[in-house]
């Protein structure tokens, strides 16, 4: 069963679902390149690690908790606690977390070189912290090299932070996803797609090596296919209002599709 929206689905912006999704939709889009653009480059999953220490946004696996020690008496017989010294607490520790995010890189075959990379921002990019800042430095020496850049933004909460000049977000039409192709050489210019909640995503433009013609990433069939192998439909509450807020507009928009879908 497809997601009830045409485009992406805000209901799986929820930060327990994220990674998920954020896993598939990786995966789906180099399987989704590989056929296309084989055999005279291949497209492969990197990784970017980085450690989080606490406080963070998102919830750690482990937490340790040390019980207080009670002080040694006999049976029925109370322990005296001088004024001046503190109650025993409990002690809670909360590790570091390694933190794993893959993303999309075209190679070419012939040279090895690393022609393409694709990126799906994950919270952690757009949340100020060790994530934000790993990723900016990996965009930065992107934007330096003579790679292209393609960046995808389902996320509609956070900072911006996919390379756009700073007045290039008010200058577009409204949007709640955001798309970018930036081409080497040609930095200061930067190929965008705004994606209203209404709307299909993209079919992009994916830049190889020159002259070799672009290959087309059809957005949404990739979106599909990570929501039907996700097995989403059958738990999504959509009774229920999404994890992240919306416009007055946006709310009307998707009350009269949930109920025309009989999901209200």
């Amino acid at each position: 069963m497809p997601s009830p929206f045409p485009g992406m689905d805000p209901y799986l912006e929820e930060p327990t679902l994220w990674p998920d999704v954020h896993q598939s939709l990786v995966t789906y889009i180099r399987d989704a390149l590989q056929p296309q653009i084989r055999p005279r480059y291949h497209a492969r999953i990197g990784e970017r690690l980085y450690i989080v220490e606490v406080p963070h946004l998102f919830y750690p696996d482990v937490v340790l908790v040390r019980r207080p020690v009670p002080a040694m008496a006999p049976v029925g017989v109370e322990v005296a606690v001088a004024p001046s010294k503190a109650d025993a607490p409990f002690r809670i520790t909360i590790p570091p977390v390694e933190y794993r995010e893959p993303f999309v890189e075209i190679v070419h075959t012939a040279g090895g070189e690393v022609v393409t990379v694709i990126e799906v921002l994950s919270p952690s990019n757009k949340t100020p912290g060790e994530g934000h800042r790993l990723y900016r430095q990996k965009q930065k020496e992107v934007l330096r090299s003579n790679v292209h850049l393609v960046e995808i933004d389902l996320l509609s909460q956070g900072i911006p932070t996919i390379a756009l000049p700073e007045g290039g977000f008010p200058s577009l039409p409204p949007w709640r996803y955001l798309v970018s192709v930036s081409r080497a050489p040609h930095r200061h210019e930067f190929e965008v797609y705004p994606v209203p909640l209404s709307k299909r995503l993209p079919r992009l433009g994916v830049p190889l090596k020159e002259p070799d013609p672009d290959v087309v990433l059809d957005l949404q069939a990739v979106f599909t296919r990570c929501y039907d192998n996700g097995g989403y439909a059958d738990f999504l509450d959509y009774r229920r209002q999404p994890p992240v807020p919306l416009s007055q507009e946006e709310k009307d928009w998707m009350e009269k599709l949930l109920r025309e879908k009989g999901l209200r």
